[in-house]
């Protein structure tokens, strides 16, 4: 096949999207389906803990496995108005399965990316604890507290970079792939009530924020996913067949990128980016 004598680095960057994460699942089948293999993955908040577990080499079947005996009220315990829940449930599922590992130690490099509230900038990890990192990826504000890791209070990736696509390249890769599964947060409001202003708002912001995920990548993947809720699990099994559907028609660019040389690498690490290398 062309992967085995291919010389230019391709990465993967999964997007953020909460419960819509799931559709991260079927992008993994597809590449499964036609042997592709990365050889850097990034991901924020959702596409933090997908990438965690494929950069530890879980395949589909086991990725499958796990998802489907998640529960919301599994990960977000305090569902009272008004109040925030810990991580705990989520720390807890990543430690049973791949232990209380280093982000270095695992099989495919991997780099989850958060946000700390100290310094308002976005962090991107490629060692350290990988529970403290993903789980405050995953620390949407507003629904889960921050984590407090080394010095750092961390939050969702999303505020700052929500599909990570240059995060890749700034380690080696050529090429990148990324996962936009909530390509819809930018849908609009026909009303003036506070509250509906207010998510309009924020879906906005948003969007800037998915902007360098576009940019940065050679092939964008993005399932429909507007009819799922990003807080909600139900639909998962039709989620993964949107993003396999969604990675099953750009398989034609992405199996082209395999076949292209490699090109002038980035020397210098961005200086508004915090990197724990």
């Amino acid at each position: 096949m062309i992967f085995s004598k291919r010389k230019a680095k391709i990465g993967v960057a999964f997007g953020g999207g909460g419960a819509r994460g799931f559709a991260h699942l079927g992008a993994i089948k597809a590449f499964e389906q036609f042997g592709i293999k990365f050889d850097f993955i990034s991901g924020t908040s959702a596409g933090s803990l997908v990438g965690a577990f494929y950069a530890n080499g879980y395949n589909y079947k086991q990725l499958y496995e796990i998802a489907k005996n998640i529960k919301i009220k599994d990960i977000r315990k305090n569902v009272l108005p008004f109040t925030t829940s810990k991580l705990d449930g989520l720390a807890d599922v990543i430690k049973s399965n791949l232990g209380d590992i280093k982000i270095e130690d695992c099989k495919i490099p991997f780099a989850p990316v958060a946000v700390d509230l100290k310094s308002t900038k976005e962090v991107c990890f490629r060692k350290g604890n990988l529970i403290s990192a993903v789980t405050g990826s995953c620390a949407v504000p507003g629904i889960f507290q921050p984590v407090e890791y080394n010095d750092m209070i961390l939050a969702d990736g999303g505020l700052q970079n929500t599909i990570p696509a240059d995060i890749p390249r700034y380690f080696g890769c050529d090429y990148v792939v990324a996962v936009d599964v909530n390509k819809s947060r930018t849908y609009g409001t026909d009303s003036t009530k506070f509250l509906d202003v207010l998510t309009c708002s924020i879906r906005i912001l948003m969007k800037s924020n998915a902007i360098r995920g576009y940019v940065n990548g050679d092939v964008v993947i993005g399932p429909e996913t507007k009819r799922f809720k990003s807080t909600r699990t139900d639909g998962l099994e039709d989620m993964i067949e949107e993003g396999y559907k969604a990675t099953i028609d750009a398989m034609p660019k992405i199996l082209e990128l395999f076949r292209k040389k490699p090109r002038k690498k980035i020397k210098e690490l961005p200086k508004d980016i915090v990197f724990v290398t």
